[in-house]
C-alpha cells in the first residue's frame, strides 16, 4: 500500500490496477495502490458490445479504472474501464509512476537513517505532502532548491539533507532554455574587464528571477547567452530583465551594445 494512503479508495476515484483473472462475466483485478481485489464487469469494459473479453484486456495488463461501487463490509469493489478517458488514463499513470518513485526515494532515505517506513512518513512524507500537495512535487522542489525546500515544510535538517541529496541524484528537473546573442564593443582601455563585468551581472539578475544563465564566447564581440527556467514565462521574464540591466549598464560606456534572439 502507498505510504499515507487510506485503506480503501472512494467512489469516483481513478485507480491503477493489474488484470489478474479473466472470466466470462468480467475480470478480477488487483488494485496496486490499495492491495485490494476488485471486479471489472464485462458491461464496464467498453461502450461497445464485448464478445470476447480477451480482445480488450489480458492477464498482467496495467489499466486505469474508475471506482463505481464500494462495499467495505464485503470487501467488494466494482470498477469501470469504459468511463475513463484517454487523457485521464495518461495523467493517472503519470501521477502513479511519480508517486511510486517518490515513495521509493523516501524509503531509501528511511533505510539510510535506520527509520521505519512509518517513521519516515510521519517525520517527512506527511509534512511534504501538506506543504506541496504531493510527495513527488516536494522532492522535485528539493531537487531544484536543496535542503531549504524540505526544512521549510518542517522536515528536520538531518532528514532533509539526506532526502534532498537523494532527490537530486534521482529526479531529473525539467526546464526550458532560450537563447540570444549579445554584441558588445568598448572603447575603454579596460574594455575586456568592463565586458566581463556586464556579463557576470547577468547571472545575478538571472538568480533574482529564478533562472540560470550560461555564457559562451562566439569570438569577440559576440557572446551567446542561454537562460534556463522552469517554464517559458519565467525564462522570458528573466531574459527580458537581463537584457534591460545589461543595456542600462552599457549606456554609460563608449561602445556598441546590441542583443538578438536566436
Amino acid at each position: 500500500m502507498s505510504l499515507g494512503r487510506p485503506e480503501w479508495p472512494v467512489i469516483g476515484e481513478l485507480v491503477v490496477a493489474t488484470i489478474r483473472r479473466i472470466e466470462s462475466y468480467g475480470a478480477y483485478v488487483y488494485l496496486d495502490e490499495y492491495e485490494k481485489e476488485g471486479l471489472l464487469h464485462i458491461s464496464e469494459i467498453s461502450s461497445r458490445w464485448v464478445r470476447n473479453i480477451r480482445n480488450h484486456v489480458r492477464e498482467g495488463q496495467k489499466v486505469v479504472l474508475q471506482v463505481l461501487r464500494l462495499d467495505i463490509s464485503r470487501g467488494h469493489v466494482d470498477l469501470s474501464l469504459r468511463r475513463v478517458s484517454k487523457d485521464e488514463r495518461r495523467k493517472k499513470i503519470e501521477d502513479w509512476k511519480k508517486t511510486r518513485k517518490a515513495e521509493t526515494l523516501l524509503k531509501s532515505t528511511a533505510s539510510t537513517l535506520k527509520l521505519s517506513d512509518e517513521e519516515i512518513f510521519q517525520k517527512a512524507g506527511a509534512k511534504i505532502i501538506e506543504r506541496y500537495g504531493t510527495l513527488y512535487l516536494g522532492l522535485e522542489a528539493a531537487a531544484k532548491k536543496g535542503v531549504d525546500a524540505l526544512t521549510e515544510a518542517g522536515v528536520s535538517k538531518r532528514i532533509a539533507k539526506i532526502l534532498a541529496e537523494t532527490a537530486r541524484d534521482k529526479i531529473v528537473v525539467k526546464g526550458v532554455t532560450i537563447h540570444g546573442v549579445f554584441e558588445l564593443t568598448s572603447m575603454d582601455p579596460r574594455g575586456i574587464d568592463v565586458i566581463k563585468g556586464t556579463l557576470l551581472e547577468t547571472k545575478k539578475v538571472a538568480e533574482a528571477n529564478e533562472a540560470e544563465v550560461a555564457l559562451y564566447s562566439l569570438g569577440a564581440p559576440k557572446y551567446r547567452i542561454e537562460v534556463t527556467a522552469d517554464d517559458y514565462k519565467k525564462a522570458e521574464a528573466a531574459l527580458e530583465n537581463i537584457v534591460a540591466t545589461a543595456e542600462a549598464s552599457w549606456s554609460e560606456q563608449e561602445g556598441k551594445f546590441s542583443f538578438s534572439r536566436e
